[in-house]
């Protein structure tokens, strides 16, 4: 692979485990806070970051007294590199990208949800995982300008921004069978689902 030849490190897993990247995700997370490290970002194989984007965080959890986690905003991209023009929702209510954290060692006992978390809810797991640092209070800090690049690949987007799909844009996630699932499991034993997850929510 051209990752081997390219000067960095990286956990080669033996397959892969098709649950939107929560199993490298949680693995590499949990190396990086088992051997010291400060801050812990993710970044998605779609997305890329400003040069300066570490910076900015660094410096938003200077600035704000060493918050829990630091939330950073994205853009919206084209796949020729070109802005879409939609909003995005990255606050502190909104919707957060999983690109879009870069936690301190305030929430780094939160990381292993990423592993725990049922795989029937992995695809909405970014959703999960926010949610769960909300219902534990966690204080976050917000960016003032964008720093991360999101490749959007979503049909609805491009059609809020009054274009029509790309060929390679795909329909919203479908969270039927993930909320169904949670229903019936919250059911069966409520109480194992929140401690999987890591906060009892409730979903709709």
């Amino acid at each position: 692979l051209w990752l081997d030849q390219a000067g960095v490190r990286h956990l080669r897993l033996d397959h892969a485990h098709a649950d939107f990247g929560n199993t490298p995700r949680a693995l590499g997370a949990l190396l990086a806070v088992s051997e010291g490290f400060d801050a812990v970002a993710f970044l998605d194989a779609d997305n890329w970051l400003e040069p300066d984007h570490v910076a900015a965080c660094v410096g938003a959890a200077v600035d704000a007294g060493r918050p829990d986690y630091v939330i950073a905003r994205r853009r919206f991209v084209r796949i020729d590199g070109s802005v879409l023009p939609v909003a995005s929702s990255e606050d502190e209510h909104g919707h957060v990208d999983t690109s879009c954290l870069f936690l301190l060692r305030g929430a780094f006992h939160t990381i292993a949800r990423w592993a725990t978390m049922p795989r029937p809810l992995a695809c909405i797991g970014d959703r999960i995982y926010v949610a769960t640092l909300r219902a534990e209070a966690l204080r976050s800090r917000r960016l003032d300008r964008t720093t991360v690049n999101y490749l959007c690949t979503w049909a609805s987007l491009f059609r809020l921004a009054g274009e029509e799909p790309p060929p390679y844009a795909k329909p919203n996630v479908d969270a039927g069978a993930a909320l169904a699932w949670w229903t019936a499991a919250k059911a069966a034993d409520g109480i194992t689902v929140d401690r999987l997850v890591g906060a009892p929510l409730r979903l709709s």
